[in-house]
């Protein structure tokens, strides 16, 4: 009998061990060199910040991309981020990669009325930008998280702020839809896919400084994030926000290669 417990031991030990197989030693966070490329994603920036994609930011295959989600945030490969990184493709001229400043080609997959940057008519849609931040950082007032409600609250006065700034804004069905996966995203590999609340600490260092918080606390989903909690999170979401198209296009639209005209998608 002993034996057998000594042997249930070991094994609840091994598989508490192999529950996060990341040598974290290797992915410390770096800050980007001037020469090298980042984009208007910030979760994509972090990840090449701490070395789950070239810290270059350049050369990114698909095979690459949807790893570095895995390895780095415990998010499955799904079929919205498979789509995303073959979207990622039409931003470059190059044959089967792409550099991170590559996806700040406006229509592609960059959009109007982001979280944390200037739209593409307003100025620098690749960095950072605190002002734009502010109604994300600001939201959900006396607690110290994020959830579903506050997520949706901020993609609603995102877009109203942005229809005061931007004549040209661009708000279809495809915006709103980036725009939800993004939120989803942050509540996910921030907090827990599943309750769709994020601590405010650990969402605040992922945009401002593109840093995994491994220092105050964070850690990888211990639930991978996949095809059915994530689409659950983000029905949630989409449930409690309000939203109508605006502006003069309306029709979704794509843009499939980095020069010449967009693309109308009738959907």
């Amino acid at each position: 009998m002993k034996i057998f417990f000594a042997f249930l031991i070991t094994l609840v030990v091994s598989v508490e061990i192999k529950c996060d197989t990341i040598d974290w030693s290797a992915h410390q966070w770096q800050a980007p060199s001037p020469t090298d490329s980042r984009g208007p994603c910030p979760g994509l920036n972090t990840l090449a910040n701490h070395g789950f994609l070239p810290r270059n930011g350049s050369n990114i295959t698909i095979p690459v991309v949807l790893n570095a989600i895995n390895d780095g945030f415990n998010f499955q490969p799904i079929n919205l981020l498979r789509i995303g990184a073959k979207l990622g493709l039409l931003t470059t001229d190059a044959e089967d990669s792409f550099s991170l400043n590559d996806l700040a080609l406006h229509g592609t997959l960059e959009h109007d009325a982001s979280l944390s940057r200037n739209d593409y008519a307003l100025g620098d849609n690749i960095h950072f930008n605190e002002t734009v931040f502010t109604t994300l950082a600001n939201s959900n007032p006396g607690v110290d998280y994020y959830n579903i409600t506050s997520a949706a609250q901020v993609l609603e006065q995102r877009l109203a702020e942005d229809k005061i700034v931007n004549p040209t804004l661009i708000n279809t069905v495809k915006e709103l839809t980036v725009r939800i996966v993004e939120s989803g995203f942050y509540l996910s590999v921030m907090g827990n896919v599943t309750t769709g609340v994020a601590p405010k600490n650990f969402v605040q260092i992922f945009f401002r400084e593109e840093r995994l918080p491994l220092e105050e606390g964070w850690e990888r989903s211990e639930v991978p994030i996949g095809e059915d909690n994530f689409d659950t999170l983000l029905s949630e979401i989409t449930n409690v926000t309000t939203w109508a198209p605006s502006g003069e296009v309306i029709c979704p639209w794509i843009r499939l290669q980095p020069e010449g005209d967009v693309v109308v998608v009738e959907g």
